[in-house]
Parts: C-alpha cells; sequence; structure tokens
C-alpha cells in the first residue's frame, strides 16, 4: 500500500497565529476574537475557528475597526518580528480609498461656537457676569 505525501506542516498556519505574526492584529487573543465574531473570511469564505489553516496564496479579508483589509499570503510566518519582517508574510491587495472620504481631521473639527466652551470663551463670559471675582472658587 503506498503512502499519500504528507502537505508540509510548515507551509500551514493558524489563522489566528497568522494575523498576530503579521501585526494585522495586535495580540492573538484579539485575532481569535475577530475570527469567532466572523469579521475575517479565507477565499471569499466566513471563517468562525481561530485553529483555520491559511496556506501561501489565500485571500483574506478583515473587517478592522477603523479599516478593511484584503491581503494575500505569501508565507507562514515563525515569530512576530518588527513590521519590516511581518510586511514580507504578505501582499496588500487592499483597493484604494476614494478621496471624497472624510478624513479623521475633518471628523475631529467642529464649526466655531458649537460644543464645550475654549478656556479664552469661558474667561469671556466670566467677565461679562456681574460680580465675577476670579480670586472666588
Amino acid at each position: 500500500m503506498e503512502k499519500q505525501p504528507a502537505s508540509n506542516p510548515a507551509s500551514r498556519q493558524r489563522l489566528d497565529k497568522w494575523l498576530f505574526f503579521t501585526r494585522l492584529i495586535k495580540s492573538r487573543s484579539l485575532a481569535q476574537k475577530a475570527i469567532e465574531d466572523g469579521r475575517v473570511a479565507v477565499n471569499e469564505q466566513r471563517v468562525t475557528q481561530s485553529s483555520f489553516q491559511v496556506k501561501t496564496g489565500d485571500v483574506l479579508e478583515l473587517a478592522l475597526d477603523r479599516r478593511d483589509l484584503v491581503v494575500r499570503v505569501l508565507a507562514p510566518g515563525e515569530r512576530r518580528g518588527p513590521f519590516e519582517e511581518a510586511r514580507l508574510l504578505y501582499d496588500d491587495l487592499t483597493p484604494e480609498q476614494p478621496r471624497e472620504k472624510l478624513s479623521a481631521f475633518d471628523l475631529a473639527t467642529r464649526d466655531r461656537g458649537a460644543g464645550r466652551p475654549t478656556k479664552k470663551e469661558r474667561r469671556e463670559t466670566d467677565r461679562l457676569k456681574s460680580g465675577f471675582d476670579p480670586g472666588e472658587d
């Protein structure tokens, strides 16, 4: 009876470990939670088990907190190394974001007079109040 050649175990890796080694997710436990929540798809199929084995050539879709990523697995990781080393494990296929999207700076600014007053505006308001003494508290 002939033995079937076993696939090289080094060519496959647990999905949660791979996400952690590539620095796409900060910790392995966060990677496990993202997988269990269904925010990771491998080759257009949702994966809910952290132990799912990824191999070279698989395409992963990640729905992260602030962005969505599409990456192709280039190699399994051996350790969580520096960013330059982790970047060699995947190829970023994420489509370019449209320019009309608002940046974080646009979302953080507000119209003048809206929201809480600044320190300068509060002092001006306090000066208008009658009987205001800055020494009192």
